[in-house]
Protein backbone atom coordinates (compact mmCIF):
# COMPACT_ATOMS: atom_id res chain seq x y z
CA UNK A 1 0.00 0.00 0.00
CA UNK A 2 1.24 3.45 -0.93
CA UNK A 3 -0.42 5.48 1.81
CA UNK A 4 0.56 9.14 1.51
CA UNK A 5 3.04 9.87 4.35
CA UNK A 6 1.68 13.36 5.02
CA UNK A 7 -1.80 11.87 5.52
CA UNK A 8 -0.39 9.33 7.99
CA UNK A 9 1.43 12.12 9.82
CA UNK A 10 -1.84 13.87 10.70
CA UNK A 11 -3.70 10.63 11.34
CA UNK A 12 -4.36 11.41 14.99
CA UNK A 13 -6.09 14.68 14.05
CA UNK A 14 -8.24 12.96 11.43
CA UNK A 15 -9.22 10.29 13.97
CA UNK A 16 -10.13 13.01 16.46
CA UNK A 17 -12.42 14.59 13.88
CA UNK A 18 -14.09 11.23 13.23
CA UNK A 19 -14.56 10.55 16.94
CA UNK A 20 -15.99 14.01 17.51
CA UNK A 21 -18.55 13.54 14.74
CA UNK A 22 -19.38 10.06 16.05
CA UNK A 23 -19.97 11.40 19.55
CA UNK A 24 -22.36 14.07 18.26
CA UNK A 25 -24.62 12.35 15.70
CA UNK A 26 -27.27 14.31 13.82
CA UNK A 27 -30.16 13.04 11.72
CA UNK A 28 -31.37 13.80 8.22
CA UNK A 29 -31.09 17.43 7.23
CA UNK A 30 -30.44 18.54 10.83
CA UNK A 31 -26.67 18.16 10.52
CA UNK A 32 -25.93 21.70 11.68
CA UNK A 33 -23.08 20.96 14.09
CA UNK A 34 -21.42 18.56 11.68
CA UNK A 35 -21.68 21.03 8.80
CA UNK A 36 -20.23 23.76 11.03
CA UNK A 37 -17.27 21.53 11.87
CA UNK A 38 -16.67 20.60 8.22
CA UNK A 39 -16.95 24.20 7.04
CA UNK A 40 -14.54 25.41 9.73
CA UNK A 41 -11.93 22.80 8.82
CA UNK A 42 -12.15 23.47 5.09
CA UNK A 43 -11.94 27.24 5.61
CA UNK A 44 -8.90 26.87 7.88
CA UNK A 45 -7.13 25.07 5.03
CA UNK A 46 -7.90 27.83 2.54
CA UNK A 47 -10.68 25.99 0.73
CA UNK A 48 -13.64 28.07 -0.48
CA UNK A 49 -16.89 26.94 1.16
CA UNK A 50 -20.49 27.46 0.04
CA UNK A 51 -23.19 26.37 2.48
CA UNK A 52 -26.91 25.79 2.29
CA UNK A 53 -26.83 23.48 -0.75
CA UNK A 54 -29.72 21.08 -0.24
CA UNK A 55 -30.63 22.85 3.01
CA UNK A 56 -27.63 21.83 5.15
CA UNK A 57 -25.23 20.46 2.55
CA UNK A 58 -22.03 22.27 1.70
CA UNK A 59 -19.41 22.32 -1.02
CA UNK A 60 -15.72 23.05 -0.68
CA UNK A 61 -13.87 24.13 -3.82
CA UNK A 62 -10.15 24.02 -4.54
CA UNK A 63 -8.65 25.24 -7.82
CA UNK A 64 -5.11 24.93 -9.09
CA UNK A 65 -3.53 25.83 -12.41
CA UNK A 66 -5.52 26.65 -15.52
CA UNK A 67 -7.08 23.27 -16.28
CA UNK A 68 -10.76 23.20 -17.19
CA UNK A 69 -11.53 19.72 -15.92
CA UNK A 70 -13.27 19.23 -12.58
CA UNK A 71 -13.88 16.28 -10.26
CA UNK A 72 -16.44 15.84 -7.50
CA UNK A 73 -15.82 13.86 -4.30
CA UNK A 74 -18.75 13.12 -2.01
CA UNK A 75 -19.22 12.21 1.66
CA UNK A 76 -22.44 11.89 3.69
CA UNK A 77 -22.82 13.44 7.15
CA UNK A 78 -26.02 12.11 8.78
CA UNK A 79 -26.52 9.43 11.42
CA UNK A 80 -29.31 6.97 12.28
CA UNK A 81 -32.06 6.85 14.96
CA UNK A 82 -30.33 4.01 16.85
CA UNK A 83 -29.31 3.64 20.50
CA UNK A 84 -25.58 2.86 20.58
CA UNK A 85 -24.47 -0.30 22.40
CA UNK A 86 -20.73 0.48 22.38
CA UNK A 87 -19.07 1.89 25.50
CA UNK A 88 -15.84 3.39 24.13
CA UNK A 89 -14.99 7.03 24.80
CA UNK A 90 -16.31 8.35 21.48
CA UNK A 91 -19.73 6.67 21.76
CA UNK A 92 -22.80 8.74 21.01
CA UNK A 93 -23.64 11.40 23.58
CA UNK A 94 -27.22 11.66 22.29
CA UNK A 95 -29.65 8.84 23.21
CA UNK A 96 -31.49 7.46 20.23
CA UNK A 97 -28.92 8.67 17.70
CA UNK A 98 -25.84 6.91 16.42
CA UNK A 99 -23.41 6.85 13.52
CA UNK A 100 -24.29 3.25 12.73
CA UNK A 101 -23.41 3.42 9.04
CA UNK A 102 -19.98 5.05 9.07
CA UNK A 103 -20.84 8.46 7.69
CA UNK A 104 -18.59 9.92 10.39
CA UNK A 105 -15.73 8.02 8.79
CA UNK A 106 -16.71 9.00 5.25
CA UNK A 107 -16.71 12.67 6.26
CA UNK A 108 -13.37 12.39 8.05
CA UNK A 109 -11.77 10.61 5.06
CA UNK A 110 -12.84 13.34 2.68
CA UNK A 111 -11.64 16.03 5.07
CA UNK A 112 -8.28 14.29 5.26
CA UNK A 113 -8.04 14.34 1.47
CA UNK A 114 -9.11 17.98 1.30
CA UNK A 115 -6.45 18.99 3.79
CA UNK A 116 -3.70 17.21 1.88
CA UNK A 117 -4.77 18.64 -1.47
CA UNK A 118 -4.92 22.15 -0.02
CA UNK A 119 -1.46 21.87 1.53
CA UNK A 120 0.30 19.78 -1.13
CA UNK A 121 -1.44 20.64 -4.38
CA UNK A 122 -0.28 18.63 -7.37
CA UNK A 123 -3.09 18.89 -9.90
CA UNK A 124 -4.39 21.14 -12.63
CA UNK A 125 -8.10 21.89 -12.47
CA UNK A 126 -10.88 22.01 -9.89
CA UNK A 127 -11.92 19.75 -7.03
CA UNK A 128 -15.36 20.06 -5.48
CA UNK A 129 -15.83 18.40 -2.09
CA UNK A 130 -19.52 17.53 -1.65
CA UNK A 131 -20.63 17.08 1.97
CA UNK A 132 -24.20 15.83 1.91
CA UNK A 133 -26.99 15.63 4.51
CA UNK A 134 -29.87 13.15 4.71
CA UNK A 135 -28.51 10.09 2.94
CA UNK A 136 -30.34 7.75 5.30
CA UNK A 137 -33.71 9.41 4.75
CA UNK A 138 -34.79 12.40 2.77
CA UNK A 139 -32.70 12.10 -0.38
CA UNK A 140 -30.09 14.69 0.49
CA UNK A 141 -28.21 14.07 -2.75
CA UNK A 142 -31.28 14.92 -4.81
CA UNK A 143 -31.91 17.98 -2.63
CA UNK A 144 -28.42 19.25 -3.42
CA UNK A 145 -28.93 18.55 -7.12
CA UNK A 146 -32.27 20.37 -7.03
CA UNK A 147 -30.40 23.33 -5.53
CA UNK A 148 -28.23 23.48 -8.64
CA UNK A 149 -25.28 21.42 -7.38
CA UNK A 150 -23.91 20.49 -10.78
CA UNK A 151 -24.77 23.79 -12.44
CA UNK A 152 -23.05 25.80 -9.71
CA UNK A 153 -20.22 23.31 -9.18
CA UNK A 154 -19.86 21.48 -12.52
CA UNK A 155 -17.84 18.28 -12.60
CA UNK A 156 -16.77 15.86 -15.31
CA UNK A 157 -17.11 12.90 -12.93
CA UNK A 158 -18.09 12.23 -9.33
CA UNK A 159 -16.79 9.61 -6.89
CA UNK A 160 -17.78 8.27 -3.50
CA UNK A 161 -16.86 5.51 -1.03
CA UNK A 162 -18.82 3.47 1.49
CA UNK A 163 -17.20 1.31 4.16
CA UNK A 164 -18.29 -2.32 3.92
CA UNK A 165 -18.32 -4.56 7.02
CA UNK A 166 -17.33 -8.17 6.39
CA UNK A 167 -15.02 -7.25 3.52
CA UNK A 168 -11.34 -7.55 4.51
CA UNK A 169 -9.99 -4.40 6.07
CA UNK A 170 -8.63 -2.02 3.45
CA UNK A 171 -9.81 -3.99 0.41
CA UNK A 172 -11.80 -2.12 -2.24
CA UNK A 173 -14.69 -3.43 -4.28
CA UNK A 174 -16.07 -1.90 -7.48
CA UNK A 175 -18.12 -3.08 -10.43
CA UNK A 176 -19.41 -1.64 -13.68
CA UNK A 177 -23.18 -1.22 -13.73
CA UNK A 178 -25.53 -1.74 -10.79
CA UNK A 179 -23.73 -1.86 -7.44
CA UNK A 180 -26.70 -1.15 -5.16
CA UNK A 181 -30.44 -1.49 -5.67
CA UNK A 182 -33.30 0.93 -5.97
CA UNK A 183 -35.57 1.15 -2.94
CA UNK A 184 -39.34 1.67 -2.95
CA UNK A 185 -42.04 1.38 -0.29
CA UNK A 186 -45.57 0.14 -0.76
CA UNK A 187 -48.75 -0.04 1.27
CA UNK A 188 -51.98 -1.78 0.26
CA UNK A 189 -55.09 -0.71 2.17
CA UNK A 190 -57.98 -3.16 2.13
CA UNK A 191 -61.53 -2.16 3.03
CA UNK A 192 -64.07 -4.83 3.94
CA UNK A 193 -67.09 -5.18 6.21
CA UNK A 194 -66.69 -6.11 9.86
CA UNK A 195 -68.60 -8.97 11.45
CA UNK A 196 -68.76 -11.22 14.48
CA UNK A 197 -65.99 -13.80 14.40
CA UNK A 198 -68.55 -16.57 14.81
CA UNK A 199 -70.56 -15.30 11.84
CA UNK A 200 -67.99 -14.30 9.20
CA UNK A 201 -70.52 -14.76 6.40
CA UNK A 202 -72.14 -11.50 7.50
CA UNK A 203 -68.98 -9.57 6.73
CA UNK A 204 -66.33 -9.24 4.05
CA UNK A 205 -63.00 -10.24 5.59
CA UNK A 206 -60.12 -7.87 4.62
CA UNK A 207 -57.58 -10.02 6.46
CA UNK A 208 -58.40 -13.03 4.31
CA UNK A 209 -58.15 -10.85 1.23
CA UNK A 210 -54.77 -9.57 2.42
CA UNK A 211 -53.38 -13.10 2.62
CA UNK A 212 -54.49 -13.79 -0.95
CA UNK A 213 -52.84 -10.57 -2.14
CA UNK A 214 -49.64 -11.38 -0.22
CA UNK A 215 -49.39 -14.75 -1.91
CA UNK A 216 -50.19 -13.35 -5.34
CA UNK A 217 -47.54 -10.63 -5.10
CA UNK A 218 -44.79 -13.24 -4.88
CA UNK A 219 -45.90 -14.46 -8.29
CA UNK A 220 -44.57 -11.20 -9.71
CA UNK A 221 -41.06 -12.25 -8.73
CA UNK A 222 -41.37 -15.89 -9.76
CA UNK A 223 -43.64 -15.66 -12.82
CA UNK A 224 -43.72 -12.10 -14.25
CA UNK A 225 -40.11 -10.97 -13.87
CA UNK A 226 -37.34 -12.46 -15.94
CA UNK A 227 -35.28 -14.80 -13.72
CA UNK A 228 -32.07 -12.98 -14.71
CA UNK A 229 -33.44 -9.61 -13.53
CA UNK A 230 -32.70 -9.49 -9.83
CA UNK A 231 -35.40 -8.08 -7.55
CA UNK A 232 -36.80 -8.37 -4.05
CA UNK A 233 -40.42 -7.86 -2.97
CA UNK A 234 -40.69 -8.19 0.81
CA UNK A 235 -43.94 -7.80 2.73
CA UNK A 236 -42.75 -6.64 6.13
CA UNK A 237 -45.98 -5.46 7.76
CA UNK A 238 -49.53 -6.86 8.01
CA UNK A 239 -52.00 -5.06 10.27
CA UNK A 240 -55.59 -6.09 10.92
CA UNK A 241 -58.01 -6.35 13.82
CA UNK A 242 -57.75 -5.96 17.58
CA UNK A 243 -60.08 -8.61 19.02
CA UNK A 244 -60.21 -12.42 18.79
CA UNK A 245 -63.93 -12.57 18.09
CA UNK A 246 -64.26 -9.76 15.55
CA UNK A 247 -63.70 -9.85 11.80
CA UNK A 248 -62.16 -6.42 11.18
CA UNK A 249 -63.44 -4.04 8.54
CA UNK A 250 -59.98 -2.88 7.44
CA UNK A 251 -56.47 -4.25 6.99
CA UNK A 252 -53.26 -3.16 5.38
CA UNK A 253 -49.98 -4.70 4.38
CA UNK A 254 -46.75 -3.02 3.37
CA UNK A 255 -43.12 -3.58 2.59
CA UNK A 256 -40.22 -2.83 0.30
CA UNK A 257 -39.24 -3.45 -3.33
CA UNK A 258 -35.61 -3.53 -4.51
CA UNK A 259 -34.39 -3.74 -8.11
CA UNK A 260 -31.26 -3.10 -10.15
CA UNK A 261 -33.08 -1.52 -13.11
CA UNK A 262 -35.86 1.00 -13.58
CA UNK A 263 -37.56 -1.32 -16.10
CA UNK A 264 -37.89 -4.09 -13.53
CA UNK A 265 -39.20 -1.59 -11.02
CA UNK A 266 -41.80 -0.38 -13.54
CA UNK A 267 -42.91 -3.96 -14.10
CA UNK A 268 -43.29 -4.72 -10.39
CA UNK A 269 -45.25 -1.57 -9.64
CA UNK A 270 -47.56 -2.11 -12.62
CA UNK A 271 -48.22 -5.73 -11.65
CA UNK A 272 -48.92 -4.81 -8.01
CA UNK A 273 -51.48 -2.26 -9.11
CA UNK A 274 -53.04 -4.80 -11.49
CA UNK A 275 -53.16 -7.67 -8.97
CA UNK A 276 -54.40 -6.25 -5.67
CA UNK A 277 -57.70 -4.49 -6.58
CA UNK A 278 -59.21 -7.41 -8.59
CA UNK A 279 -58.39 -9.91 -5.84
CA UNK A 280 -60.10 -7.69 -3.32
CA UNK A 281 -63.08 -7.21 -5.65
CA UNK A 282 -63.44 -10.98 -6.04
CA UNK A 283 -64.23 -11.14 -2.33
CA UNK A 284 -66.38 -7.97 -2.37
CA UNK A 285 -63.71 -5.80 -0.75
CA UNK A 286 -61.69 -2.84 -2.01
CA UNK A 287 -57.91 -2.47 -2.23
CA UNK A 288 -55.87 0.67 -2.85
CA UNK A 289 -52.16 0.44 -3.70
CA UNK A 290 -49.79 3.23 -2.62
CA UNK A 291 -46.34 2.79 -4.19
CA UNK A 292 -43.56 5.26 -3.33
CA UNK A 293 -40.26 5.24 -5.17
CA UNK A 294 -37.36 6.32 -3.00
CA UNK A 295 -33.79 5.93 -4.30
CA UNK A 296 -32.97 4.69 -7.81
CA UNK A 297 -30.32 1.97 -8.33
CA UNK A 298 -26.69 2.99 -7.89
CA UNK A 299 -25.16 2.39 -11.32
CA UNK A 300 -21.45 2.86 -11.93
CA UNK A 301 -20.43 4.23 -15.33
CA UNK A 302 -17.97 2.02 -17.19
CA UNK A 303 -15.12 4.46 -17.93
CA UNK A 304 -15.19 6.09 -14.50
CA UNK A 305 -15.21 2.68 -12.82
CA UNK A 306 -12.27 1.45 -14.88
CA UNK A 307 -10.44 4.66 -13.98
CA UNK A 308 -11.17 4.25 -10.25
CA UNK A 309 -10.15 0.59 -10.32
CA UNK A 310 -6.82 1.41 -11.95
CA UNK A 311 -6.16 4.11 -9.34
CA UNK A 312 -6.88 1.61 -6.57
CA UNK A 313 -4.71 -1.11 -8.12
CA UNK A 314 -1.79 1.25 -8.73
CA UNK A 315 -1.99 2.75 -5.23
CA UNK A 316 -2.87 -0.21 -3.03
CA UNK A 317 -2.12 -3.24 -5.19
CA UNK A 318 -4.32 -5.51 -7.27
CA UNK A 319 -4.63 -7.84 -4.28
CA UNK A 320 -6.53 -5.07 -2.47
CA UNK A 321 -9.14 -4.78 -5.22
CA UNK A 322 -12.17 -6.76 -6.33
CA UNK A 323 -13.07 -5.41 -9.78
CA UNK A 324 -16.38 -7.30 -9.88
CA UNK A 325 -17.62 -7.13 -6.30
CA UNK A 326 -20.97 -8.71 -5.55
CA UNK A 327 -23.77 -6.13 -5.74
CA UNK A 328 -26.13 -5.61 -2.82
CA UNK A 329 -29.87 -5.05 -2.55
CA UNK A 330 -29.16 -2.24 -0.11
CA UNK A 331 -29.74 1.27 -1.43
CA UNK A 332 -27.80 4.54 -1.50
CA UNK A 333 -28.77 8.03 -2.64
CA UNK A 334 -25.40 8.62 -4.31
CA UNK A 335 -27.42 7.00 -7.08
CA UNK A 336 -28.91 10.43 -7.84
CA UNK A 337 -25.46 11.88 -8.46
CA UNK A 338 -24.58 8.98 -10.72
CA UNK A 339 -27.76 9.57 -12.73
CA UNK A 340 -26.67 13.18 -13.25
CA UNK A 341 -22.96 12.67 -13.91
CA UNK A 342 -20.58 9.81 -14.78
CA UNK A 343 -18.88 8.34 -11.77
CA UNK A 344 -18.06 5.40 -9.55
CA UNK A 345 -19.12 4.33 -6.08
CA UNK A 346 -16.71 1.98 -4.31
CA UNK A 347 -16.85 -0.24 -1.24
CA UNK A 348 -13.97 -0.18 1.24
CA UNK A 349 -13.66 -3.16 3.57
CA UNK A 350 -14.31 -2.32 7.23
CA UNK A 351 -13.13 -5.72 8.53
CA UNK A 352 -15.09 -7.96 10.87
CA UNK A 353 -15.20 -5.78 13.96
CA UNK A 354 -12.05 -6.63 15.91
CA UNK A 355 -11.06 -2.96 15.85
CA UNK A 356 -13.78 -2.20 18.42
CA UNK A 357 -11.93 -4.02 21.19
CA UNK A 358 -13.50 -4.93 24.51
CA UNK A 359 -15.62 -1.77 24.53
CA UNK A 360 -17.57 -2.73 21.45
CA UNK A 361 -21.16 -3.85 21.82
CA UNK A 362 -22.12 -7.51 21.90
CA UNK A 363 -23.74 -7.36 18.48
CA UNK A 364 -22.06 -7.67 15.07
CA UNK A 365 -20.14 -4.80 13.51
CA UNK A 366 -22.63 -4.55 10.68
CA UNK A 367 -24.28 -1.51 9.16
CA UNK A 368 -27.30 -0.12 11.01
CA UNK A 369 -26.43 -2.23 14.07
CA UNK A 370 -26.14 -0.73 17.61
CA UNK A 371 -22.70 -2.35 17.97
CA UNK A 372 -21.24 -0.97 14.72
CA UNK A 373 -18.24 1.34 14.60
CA UNK A 374 -16.21 2.67 11.69
CA UNK A 375 -12.69 1.26 11.50
CA UNK A 376 -10.19 4.10 11.96
CA UNK A 377 -7.56 2.15 10.02
CA UNK A 378 -9.51 3.06 6.88
CA UNK A 379 -9.13 6.82 7.31
CA UNK A 380 -5.68 7.21 5.69
CA UNK A 381 -6.62 4.63 3.04
CA UNK A 382 -9.78 6.46 2.05
CA UNK A 383 -8.06 9.86 2.11
CA UNK A 384 -5.21 8.56 -0.05
CA UNK A 385 -7.70 7.08 -2.54
CA UNK A 386 -9.51 10.41 -2.90
CA UNK A 387 -6.20 12.26 -3.38
CA UNK A 388 -4.97 9.83 -6.02
CA UNK A 389 -8.26 10.12 -7.91
CA UNK A 390 -7.76 13.88 -8.06
CA UNK A 391 -4.10 13.79 -8.99
CA UNK A 392 -4.69 11.38 -11.85
CA UNK A 393 -7.99 12.87 -13.07
CA UNK A 394 -6.52 16.37 -13.01
CA UNK A 395 -3.00 15.45 -14.02
CA UNK A 396 -0.76 18.34 -15.01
Amino acid sequence: MKIIPEILAVGAETRAIRHDIHAHPELGFEVHRTADLVAAKLTSWGITVVRGIGRTGLVGTLRRGSGTRAIGLRADMDALPVNEANTFAHRSTTPGRMHACGHDGHTAMLLGAARYLAEHADFDGTVHFFFQPAEEAGGGAQAMIDDGLFERFPVDAVFGVHNWPGMPEGKFGVRVGPLMASTSDFRIDIKGIGAHGAMPHNGRDPLFVGTQIANALQGIITRNKKPVDTAVLSITQFHAGDANNVVPDQAWLGGTVRTFTEDTLDLIEARMRAIAPPIAAAFECEAVVDFVRNYPPTINEADATAFAADVIADTFGEDHLDRDVEPTMGAEDFSYMLKARPGCYAFLGNGTGEHRGAEGGMGPCSLHNPSYDFNDALLPIGSTYFVKLVERFLTK
